[in-house]
């Protein structure tokens, strides 16, 4: 089954330009917050990610409204939870984690409005971020009882640092679109009514590029956080000998030789 047959209750998923997926988290009623139906959708369109990417080239991911991208997990379907059913639900997020962070398609969140706790990680899960002016964004599940489990303890210090993220998730304070961008959570702000136009149209040239070349490029740069200079650079070098023997690495120098656009065919 590919992505363009799937169908979910708590996503939009869209194909505005070829090779391009726009992925709307659809609940905003409830500011788009996460509960367990979104765990499994959201795992469920990672995992067919990574096993069939099909044309797909790039996600855009945004939510639904202008309030909030998402305000964390459904506190009110968590409301009563036994120990054991949170266990359950949680280990269902644990696998959309896994699942975003393996899937090889690059992904840029749209942050349209609120991104607290869980929903501030599923930004951080993504490959980089642009946000609106009005958005806010929070790690708040100290002043919970709990603490971030959504990843959001490693992919936050090595976005921002360690002593920033520390002082985000310690105190659970809010900050805003102009912090994220200047601490390095988001790569720019986008004026009123401009944010999902400028995601696609990068996007765009992301989808425009040697999807191959593109999709190794992502492993190694994530692999560039586990790992020395030296491993990391003999890691860089398996994946670069990945693309050698494609159609699309002797596509793009004739492109540039006869001075024309490539393209490219992912293989």
């Amino acid at each position: 089954m590919s992505v363009d047959a799937l169908s979910f209750k708590t996503l939009t998923l869209e194909r505005p330009a070829e090779h391009l997926l726009c992925v709307t988290l659809d609940r905003p009623e409830v500011r788009n917050a996460l509960d367990t139906q979104m765990g499994f959708d959201l795992r469920d369109l990672w995992v067919e990610l990574y096993r069939d990417p099909a044309d797909v080239r790039c996600v855009v991911l945004t939510g639904r409204g202008d309030k909030a991208f998402c305000a964390g997990g459904d506190l009110k379907e968590r409301n009563g939870m036994t120990d054991a059913d949170w266990r359950r639900q949680h280990a269902l997020f644990e696998q959309m984690v896994r699942a975003q962070l393996d899937c090889p398609v690059p992904m840029i969140a749209a942050v349209n409005g609120a991104a607290y706790a869980g929903g501030l990680e599923i930004v951080m899960g993504c490959d980089f971020a642009y946000a609106a002016a009005g958005a806010r964004f929070a790690l708040t599940e100290v002043t919970l009882g709990i603490m971030p489990g959504a990843a959001g303890t490693q992919n936050l210090p090595r976005a921002v640092g360690l002593r920033r993220a520390k002082e985000i998730i310690l105190t659970g304070t809010p900050f805003s679109a102009e912090e994220a961008l200047a601490w390095g959570a988001v790569n720019r702000v986008c004026a009123e009514g401009q944010l999902v136009a400028e995601a696609l149209a990068t996007a765009a040239k992301i989808a425009g590029n040697a999807p191959i070349s593109v999709r190794q490029a992502k492993k190694s740069i994530n692999a560039s956080a586990q790992m020395d200079l030296k491993n990391g650079y003999d890691f860089e070098i398996e994946a670069y000998n990945r693309t050698v023997g494609t159609e699309d690495r002797q596509e793009g120098i004739r492109a540039f030789n006869e001075k024309r656009p490539p393209v490219y065919k992912g293989r």
